[in-house]
């Protein structure tokens, strides 16, 4: 299992600063953007009859809702801290097919298209994202998009290309086919789950101010009866507050808070918590049982079924 914050020890292709947004293909558009905008309270920037555009905050947009078959997914848009330019270069010189479009999305007239290895997602790499214009205060709304979870049949493969081209570093891993990577100072902005006989997305999760937020939220999420499959819980790794929910097309749906950070990278150990094991606690791995999933208590079988 590879550890290392940059295998191959050279500069990556493209250095990732967060995770932007990320693409749902539906049937039913209109009901999924009644989940997200009357649930979950995000704001839709821009829609057509076929696609809409919706937001948390500052950023045109952190979900894209589509029209078509069912897949969770389907797109994932990361923010770059170098120009475009060099990241399309890069990737080409490392023997990736790349495009440069301008016709991806609203709010996002120069992008950089590659396919992830190993599946048919699309990678979306950007400079930034036009406003939004949307008020960020709002009393139910997550604070951003935090991370997206997904199955690979090739976890090594898929550690290597998101550490060595894309500049993620390694935060955790869950025995020998759970991994948790960064690309900024929050604990993990991608996570990938070996998996042979499962494929698409494990989870992906919003961010909320604070345990109080994500009450509200909560008690806001069974008034529209969408009830809790797992947690209140906290996890190991990350140590975040976590609670999972369904939404109506059947993915899973994490809403956290008080997720682990690194400030310093040279130290490369996570900020200090009441609830760390270790002091300071840095990126390992963690043992297969049930305080590693949720230090509070019982586990969810299906989460972890992989």
């Amino acid at each position: 299992m590879t550890t290392s914050p940059n295998t191959g020890g050279v500069e990556p292709a493209a250095r990732v600063s967060k995770l932007g947004y990320v693409t749902f293909d539906t049937p039913d558009v209109e009901r999924m953007v009644w989940y997200y905008t009357q649930v979950l309270d995000f704001e839709v920037v821009a829609q057509t009859a076929d696609e809409a555009f919706l937001t948390t905050g500052a950023d045109h947009h952190c979900i894209v809702i589509k029209k078509g078959e069912k897949k969770a997914r389907s797109a994932v848009g990361y923010e770059v801290w170098d120009s475009l330019s060099d990241a399309q270069q890069r990737l080409k010189n490392a023997g990736y097919e790349v495009q440069r479009r301008s016709d991806i999305a609203p709010g996002t007239p120069d992008v950089v298209v590659m396919k992830e290895p190993g599946t048919d997602v699309e990678l979306h790499l950007i400079e930034g994202q036009e406003p939004s214009g949307v008020d960020g205060r709002a009393v139910l709304r997550p604070t951003k998009l935090g991370h997206v979870a997904a199955f690979t049949p090739e976890l090594d493969r898929m550690q290597n290309f998101y550490q060595d081209l894309l500049g993620f570093k390694w935060s955790d891993t869950i025995g020998d086919f759970f991994v948790f990577l960064r690309c900024n100072a929050d604990h993990h902005a991608a996570n990938f789950m070996a998996s042979t006989k499962k494929a698409g997305m494990h989870h992906i999760a919003y961010e909320m101010r604070d345990p109080n937020h994500l009450i509200t939220m909560v008690d806001h999420l069974a008034k529209n009866d969408f009830r809790l499959h797992w947690g209140p819980g906290r996890h190991g790794p990350g140590h975040n507050l976590f609670t999972y929910h369904k939404d109506p097309d059947g993915n899973t749906i994490e809403l956290f808070t008080q997720l682990d950070v690194i400030h310093d990278e040279s130290k490369g150990n996570w900020e200090p918590r009441p609830w760390h094991e270790t002091y300071p606690q840095y990126p390992r791995t963690w043992e297969v049982d049930v305080a590693t999933v949720n230090i509070w208590g019982p586990i969810n079988e299906q989460e972890m079924d992989h």
